[in-house]
């Protein structure tokens, strides 16, 4: 499963296994289910906290092109800024780089009859999405990240956007 991809220097992932190796954070928010229902649409609950995904082309912000940057909808952790974002076609939001190297935590992921690499946020946990070696020449790599996992602050406000209905 080893595979060659280009490296950045905000991003030295040079091997497939290595997208397993990230290291996961001492402490995550202590949060139980029902704290997290409460703070969270039903959409992002199944996403984040139970590993769902969303419809592909359905998310809120499969189509934005407004300069800002992405939060995790679970606790508000910078993800990834719109510069790195681009159209894959996946059906998803799709991004070459985390916003810093340690936003981000990936885990290998044997659901569903294949193996992937499942991407979560390094503060709280929340499931995103995945990440494929398909992506761009800058890394080789593809975010392939949920919608419902995401909120938005458009450049010029300090304002976060929900990516689901409360």
């Amino acid at each position: 499963m080893d595979f060659v991809t280009l490296a950045s220097p905000m991003h030295p992932i040079t091997y497939m296994s290595d997208l397993t190796k990230t290291p996961v954070p001492q402490e995550k928010l202590p949060r139980t289910d029902a704290e997290w229902r409460e703070l969270l649409s039903p959409l992002q609950f199944q996403v984040l906290r139970e590993k769902g995904t969303e419809p592909a082309y359905s998310g809120a912000l499969y189509r934005n092109h407004t300069d800002g940057d992405y939060h995790c909808a679970g606790c508000g952790a910078l993800l990834f800024k719109s510069e790195t974002k681009y159209e894959s076609g996946s059906g998803w939001p799709s991004f070459w780089l985390p916003a810093t190297p340690t936003a981000l935590t990936t885990h290998e992921d044997g659901s569903y009859g294949m193996v992937r690499v499942e991407v979560t946020c390094a503060n709280c946990g929340g499931h995103l999405g995945h990440v494929f070696p398909d992506g761009p020449k800058q890394t080789g790599l593809r975010y392939c990240i949920n919608s419902a996992s995401l909120s938005f602050a458009d450049q010029g406000s300090a304002e976060k956007t929900s990516t689901t209905k409360e």
